[in-house]
């Protein structure tokens, strides 16, 4: 499984920003001191974060980052990405040639199980909001889905 610093410190940084950014700028340094993250990797984080659309910059005295949209309406999975931190349990590389076992082009006999935890990994993130992180809706987030999913089962039933 991957998930590195990378994906799990910018989630962080987001979710402070979403919790201390109620309509004022979030100086980096503030957050960094709060998440215990150093300011340079913030800083490499958040260039990411602006190109991806997720937060706008505000510069000079008092400035510092705004969420780009209210946090509801971004998703973990949205964070993720952004920095470049695709979710994925299996060792292949998407489209290669190469399979999972090294030189050859064959798969694993358990990549598709891999592969299908990776899209269940997705389908939660992109379930989940920044609103959902810091208001502390996320502890049933996987319990409602599956529930979701039966009631679309039994209504085409």
């Amino acid at each position: 499984m991957k998930l590195t610093t990378k994906g799990r410190y910018a989630v962080m940084a987001m979710a402070d920003l979403a919790r201390h950014g109620t309509g004022k700028p979030v100086a980096l340094a503030d957050i960094a001191e709060r998440q215990e993250i150093s300011l340079s990797y913030l800083e490499q984080l958040f260039a990411k974060l602006r190109r991806g659309d997720l937060v706008k910059s505000v510069r000079g005295p008092g400035g510092g980052y705004l969420l780009a949209r209210i946090a509801d309406e971004i998703r973990i999975s949205d964070v993720i990405l952004a920095v470049d931190e695709p979710i994925k349990a299996t060792r292949c590389e998407l489209g290669s040639p190469k399979g999972c076992l090294g030189q050859s082009s064959s798969r694993c006999i358990t990549h598709d199980l891999w592969e299908e935890l990776s899209h269940q990994i997705q389908v939660f993130l992109s379930s989940v909001s920044l609103g959902d992180v810091i208001n502390g809706r996320v502890t049933n987030t996987a319990a409602d889905l599956k529930a979701e999913k039966q009631l679309k089962i039994a209504a085409a039933d």
